[in-house]
Protein backbone atom coordinates (compact mmCIF):
# COMPACT_ATOMS: atom_id res chain seq x y z
CA UNK A 1 0.00 0.00 0.00
CA UNK A 2 1.03 3.72 -1.05
CA UNK A 3 0.76 6.15 1.38
CA UNK A 4 0.57 9.76 -0.15
CA UNK A 5 0.54 12.67 2.72
CA UNK A 6 0.86 15.61 -0.17
CA UNK A 7 -1.88 16.16 -2.61
CA UNK A 8 0.70 16.12 -5.28
CA UNK A 9 1.71 13.03 -4.33
CA UNK A 10 -1.82 11.33 -4.12
CA UNK A 11 -2.76 13.23 -7.47
CA UNK A 12 -0.14 11.18 -9.35
CA UNK A 13 -0.59 7.92 -7.58
CA UNK A 14 -4.42 8.17 -8.03
CA UNK A 15 -3.83 8.97 -11.86
CA UNK A 16 -1.40 6.08 -12.01
CA UNK A 17 -4.23 3.67 -10.35
CA UNK A 18 -6.97 4.97 -12.86
CA UNK A 19 -4.67 4.08 -15.85
CA UNK A 20 -5.97 2.06 -18.91
CA UNK A 21 -9.64 2.71 -18.11
CA UNK A 22 -9.23 1.23 -14.29
CA UNK A 23 -11.78 2.06 -12.01
CA UNK A 24 -10.71 3.83 -8.87
CA UNK A 25 -13.20 3.96 -5.58
CA UNK A 26 -12.56 5.92 -2.47
CA UNK A 27 -13.43 5.38 0.91
CA UNK A 28 -13.02 8.66 2.61
CA UNK A 29 -12.41 8.47 6.85
CA UNK A 30 -11.64 10.23 9.60
CA UNK A 31 -9.43 7.32 11.04
CA UNK A 32 -10.25 5.54 14.20
CA UNK A 33 -11.62 2.38 11.70
CA UNK A 34 -13.80 -0.33 12.65
CA UNK A 35 -15.87 -2.98 11.14
CA UNK A 36 -18.32 -0.57 9.28
CA UNK A 37 -15.23 1.19 7.46
CA UNK A 38 -14.01 -1.50 6.67
CA UNK A 39 -17.24 -2.76 4.99
CA UNK A 40 -17.09 0.33 2.90
CA UNK A 41 -13.51 -1.07 1.63
CA UNK A 42 -14.90 -4.49 1.18
CA UNK A 43 -17.57 -2.80 -1.02
CA UNK A 44 -14.97 -0.77 -3.23
CA UNK A 45 -13.29 -3.72 -3.73
CA UNK A 46 -16.02 -5.56 -5.11
CA UNK A 47 -17.17 -3.11 -7.52
CA UNK A 48 -13.23 -1.27 -8.74
CA UNK A 49 -10.36 -2.32 -10.33
CA UNK A 50 -8.08 -0.31 -7.02
CA UNK A 51 -9.01 0.82 -3.68
CA UNK A 52 -7.88 4.38 -2.29
CA UNK A 53 -8.84 5.27 1.46
CA UNK A 54 -8.42 8.71 3.36
CA UNK A 55 -7.41 9.30 6.90
CA UNK A 56 -7.88 12.94 7.85
CA UNK A 57 -9.59 14.29 10.88
CA UNK A 58 -11.17 17.33 9.36
CA UNK A 59 -10.92 19.91 11.92
CA UNK A 60 -14.00 22.51 9.63
CA UNK A 61 -16.50 20.06 10.69
CA UNK A 62 -16.33 20.12 14.57
CA UNK A 63 -18.18 22.68 16.55
CA UNK A 64 -16.01 24.91 18.83
CA UNK A 65 -17.31 22.83 21.87
CA UNK A 66 -16.95 19.59 20.09
CA UNK A 67 -14.86 16.68 20.54
CA UNK A 68 -12.07 17.68 18.13
CA UNK A 69 -9.13 17.29 19.78
CA UNK A 70 -10.06 14.06 21.74
CA UNK A 71 -11.70 12.35 18.89
CA UNK A 72 -9.95 8.99 18.95
CA UNK A 73 -6.51 8.86 16.41
CA UNK A 74 -5.30 5.55 15.65
CA UNK A 75 -3.06 5.86 12.35
CA UNK A 76 -0.96 3.00 13.05
CA UNK A 77 -3.89 0.15 13.50
CA UNK A 78 -5.83 1.90 10.93
CA UNK A 79 -2.91 1.63 8.04
CA UNK A 80 -2.47 -2.28 8.86
CA UNK A 81 -6.33 -2.70 8.59
CA UNK A 82 -6.57 -0.72 5.21
CA UNK A 83 -3.43 -2.65 3.99
CA UNK A 84 -5.15 -6.07 5.28
CA UNK A 85 -8.02 -5.14 3.69
CA UNK A 86 -6.37 -4.76 0.26
CA UNK A 87 -6.52 -0.93 -0.50
CA UNK A 88 -3.62 0.12 -2.63
CA UNK A 89 -3.23 4.02 -1.73
CA UNK A 90 -3.78 5.84 1.46
CA UNK A 91 -4.36 9.41 1.11
CA UNK A 92 -2.98 11.13 4.94
CA UNK A 93 -2.55 14.53 4.67
CA UNK A 94 -1.83 17.16 7.24
CA UNK A 95 -4.43 20.40 7.81
CA UNK A 96 -1.64 22.68 6.37
CA UNK A 97 -1.66 20.33 3.62
CA UNK A 98 -5.79 19.75 2.88
CA UNK A 99 -6.23 23.85 4.07
CA UNK A 100 -3.80 26.46 2.98
CA UNK A 101 -2.95 29.67 5.15
CA UNK A 102 -5.77 31.89 4.59
CA UNK A 103 -8.49 29.48 2.86
CA UNK A 104 -11.81 31.60 2.57
CA UNK A 105 -13.44 28.96 0.05
CA UNK A 106 -16.83 26.87 1.32
CA UNK A 107 -18.31 24.43 -0.61
CA UNK A 108 -22.06 24.37 0.95
CA UNK A 109 -25.21 22.65 0.22
CA UNK A 110 -27.64 25.17 1.15
CA UNK A 111 -30.70 24.19 2.65
CA UNK A 112 -30.14 20.73 3.16
CA UNK A 113 -26.92 21.34 4.92
CA UNK A 114 -29.57 22.89 8.28
CA UNK A 115 -31.50 19.95 8.75
CA UNK A 116 -30.87 16.67 10.71
CA UNK A 117 -27.47 16.76 12.46
CA UNK A 118 -26.91 20.46 10.69
CA UNK A 119 -29.34 21.70 12.75
CA UNK A 120 -27.67 20.72 15.90
CA UNK A 121 -24.23 20.85 14.18
CA UNK A 122 -24.12 24.69 12.61
CA UNK A 123 -21.68 24.57 10.00
CA UNK A 124 -20.79 21.12 10.22
CA UNK A 125 -22.37 20.14 7.10
CA UNK A 126 -20.33 22.83 5.34
CA UNK A 127 -16.76 21.60 6.86
CA UNK A 128 -18.33 17.78 5.55
CA UNK A 129 -18.80 19.33 2.03
CA UNK A 130 -15.88 21.26 1.58
CA UNK A 131 -13.71 18.54 2.42
CA UNK A 132 -14.85 15.63 0.51
CA UNK A 133 -15.31 18.24 -2.86
CA UNK A 134 -11.01 18.47 -1.75
CA UNK A 135 -10.89 15.18 -1.67
CA UNK A 136 -12.98 14.51 -5.01
CA UNK A 137 -11.05 16.78 -6.75
CA UNK A 138 -7.42 15.41 -5.57
CA UNK A 139 -8.27 12.07 -5.65
CA UNK A 140 -10.76 11.63 -8.80
CA UNK A 141 -12.56 8.59 -8.14
CA UNK A 142 -15.08 7.02 -10.21
CA UNK A 143 -16.87 6.04 -7.23
CA UNK A 144 -16.85 7.19 -3.49
CA UNK A 145 -18.31 4.78 -0.79
CA UNK A 146 -20.43 6.19 2.59
CA UNK A 147 -21.93 4.72 5.16
CA UNK A 148 -26.03 4.66 5.85
CA UNK A 149 -25.49 5.39 9.21
CA UNK A 150 -24.07 9.21 8.15
CA UNK A 151 -27.81 9.46 6.23
CA UNK A 152 -27.64 13.15 6.20
CA UNK A 153 -23.73 13.31 5.06
CA UNK A 154 -24.89 10.83 2.37
CA UNK A 155 -27.91 12.72 0.81
CA UNK A 156 -25.93 16.20 1.17
CA UNK A 157 -23.14 14.65 -0.99
CA UNK A 158 -25.40 13.46 -3.36
CA UNK A 159 -26.99 16.82 -3.97
CA UNK A 160 -23.25 18.41 -3.89
CA UNK A 161 -22.11 15.98 -6.54
CA UNK A 162 -25.14 16.12 -8.63
CA UNK A 163 -25.31 20.51 -8.42
CA UNK A 164 -21.61 21.12 -9.19
CA UNK A 165 -21.20 17.59 -11.82
CA UNK A 166 -18.73 15.67 -10.36
CA UNK A 167 -18.37 12.33 -12.14
CA UNK A 168 -18.05 10.52 -9.41
CA UNK A 169 -21.06 7.41 -8.31
CA UNK A 170 -21.93 7.68 -4.19
CA UNK A 171 -22.64 4.36 -2.93
CA UNK A 172 -24.31 4.13 0.20
CA UNK A 173 -23.60 0.73 2.30
CA UNK A 174 -25.64 -0.43 4.93
CA UNK A 175 -24.79 0.28 8.34
CA UNK A 176 -23.27 -2.25 10.65
CA UNK A 177 -23.86 -2.88 13.67
CA UNK A 178 -22.62 -4.56 16.93
CA UNK A 179 -24.67 -7.86 17.90
CA UNK A 180 -26.72 -6.31 19.93
CA UNK A 181 -27.58 -3.69 17.41
CA UNK A 182 -25.90 -0.54 18.41
CA UNK A 183 -24.76 0.84 15.31
CA UNK A 184 -20.81 0.99 14.60
CA UNK A 185 -19.44 4.43 15.63
CA UNK A 186 -15.76 5.64 16.36
CA UNK A 187 -17.01 7.50 19.10
CA UNK A 188 -18.35 4.50 20.86
CA UNK A 189 -15.36 4.47 22.58
CA UNK A 190 -16.12 7.06 24.61
CA UNK A 191 -19.12 4.74 26.37
CA UNK A 192 -18.19 3.09 29.30
CA UNK A 193 -19.75 -0.10 30.27
CA UNK A 194 -23.34 1.56 31.52
CA UNK A 195 -23.88 4.13 28.72
CA UNK A 196 -22.63 1.43 26.41
CA UNK A 197 -26.09 -0.47 27.19
CA UNK A 198 -28.13 2.61 27.61
CA UNK A 199 -26.93 3.48 24.03
CA UNK A 200 -29.00 0.67 22.81
CA UNK A 201 -32.16 2.67 23.35
CA UNK A 202 -31.25 4.62 19.91
CA UNK A 203 -31.72 1.24 17.69
CA UNK A 204 -34.70 0.10 20.16
CA UNK A 205 -36.75 3.66 19.26
CA UNK A 206 -36.18 2.65 15.63
CA UNK A 207 -36.94 -1.19 16.09
CA UNK A 208 -40.38 0.39 18.08
CA UNK A 209 -41.28 2.86 14.99
CA UNK A 210 -40.65 -0.11 12.33
CA UNK A 211 -43.03 -2.41 14.30
CA UNK A 212 -45.72 0.11 14.21
CA UNK A 213 -45.60 1.38 10.50
CA UNK A 214 -45.54 -2.49 9.95
CA UNK A 215 -48.61 -2.77 11.92
CA UNK A 216 -49.98 0.00 9.18
CA UNK A 217 -49.53 4.01 11.08
CA UNK A 218 -48.33 6.02 8.57
CA UNK A 219 -48.98 9.11 10.25
CA UNK A 220 -45.43 10.57 10.79
CA UNK A 221 -46.81 12.42 14.21
CA UNK A 222 -47.89 9.29 15.92
CA UNK A 223 -44.88 7.14 14.94
CA UNK A 224 -42.39 9.89 16.20
CA UNK A 225 -43.55 9.89 19.52
CA UNK A 226 -43.82 6.33 19.50
CA UNK A 227 -40.27 6.58 18.97
CA UNK A 228 -39.50 9.50 21.60
CA UNK A 229 -41.29 7.41 24.28
CA UNK A 230 -38.57 4.73 23.63
CA UNK A 231 -35.89 7.18 24.48
CA UNK A 232 -37.64 8.96 27.19
CA UNK A 233 -37.92 5.43 28.88
CA UNK A 234 -33.90 5.59 29.03
CA UNK A 235 -33.65 8.34 31.73
CA UNK A 236 -29.74 9.05 31.16
CA UNK A 237 -30.23 9.70 27.63
CA UNK A 238 -31.10 13.05 26.12
CA UNK A 239 -32.35 13.07 22.91
CA UNK A 240 -31.25 15.22 20.31
CA UNK A 241 -34.09 15.00 16.97
CA UNK A 242 -36.22 12.26 16.21
CA UNK A 243 -37.64 12.83 12.79
CA UNK A 244 -39.19 10.80 10.22
CA UNK A 245 -38.08 12.61 6.78
CA UNK A 246 -37.22 12.04 3.05
CA UNK A 247 -34.46 10.28 2.67
CA UNK A 248 -33.32 12.72 -0.43
CA UNK A 249 -34.98 15.90 0.79
CA UNK A 250 -34.43 15.64 4.52
CA UNK A 251 -37.58 17.12 4.35
CA UNK A 252 -40.26 15.66 7.20
CA UNK A 253 -43.38 13.54 5.76
CA UNK A 254 -46.66 13.79 7.37
CA UNK A 255 -47.69 10.43 5.77
CA UNK A 256 -45.32 7.41 6.00
CA UNK A 257 -44.55 5.57 3.35
CA UNK A 258 -42.02 2.78 2.44
CA UNK A 259 -38.83 4.63 2.07
CA UNK A 260 -38.76 6.92 4.46
CA UNK A 261 -36.15 7.67 6.90
CA UNK A 262 -36.22 7.57 10.32
CA UNK A 263 -33.31 9.42 12.03
CA UNK A 264 -32.65 9.59 15.57
CA UNK A 265 -29.51 11.32 17.41
CA UNK A 266 -29.41 11.38 20.91
CA UNK A 267 -26.48 11.94 24.01
CA UNK A 268 -25.38 9.36 26.48
CA UNK A 269 -23.18 10.81 28.76
CA UNK A 270 -21.67 13.72 26.50
CA UNK A 271 -21.58 11.31 23.49
CA UNK A 272 -23.74 12.33 20.70
CA UNK A 273 -24.79 8.93 18.96
CA UNK A 274 -26.93 8.92 15.97
CA UNK A 275 -28.67 5.69 14.34
CA UNK A 276 -31.14 5.55 11.39
CA UNK A 277 -32.96 3.13 9.58
CA UNK A 278 -35.08 2.93 5.83
CA UNK A 279 -38.53 1.74 6.28
CA UNK A 280 -39.28 -1.56 3.89
CA UNK A 281 -41.71 -3.84 3.74
CA UNK A 282 -40.72 -7.15 4.14
CA UNK A 283 -39.37 -9.17 0.65
CA UNK A 284 -41.28 -12.61 1.10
Amino acid sequence: MRICNTIEDMRAASRAARRGGKRLGLVPTMGALHEGHLSLVRAAKASCDAVAASIFVNPTQFGPAEDLAKYPRSFNRDRELLEQEGVELLFAPSVEEMYPAGAVTWVTVEGLSGKLDGRSRPGHFRGVTTVVAKLFHIVEPDAAFFGQKDAAQVAIVRRMVRDLNFPVEIVACPIVREPDGLAMSSRNAYLDEQQRKQALVLHGSLLRVKKFWDAGERRAANLVVVGCEEIAAEKSVRLDYFEIVDPDSLDAVERVAEGALVAVAAFVGTTRLIDNTVLLKPSH
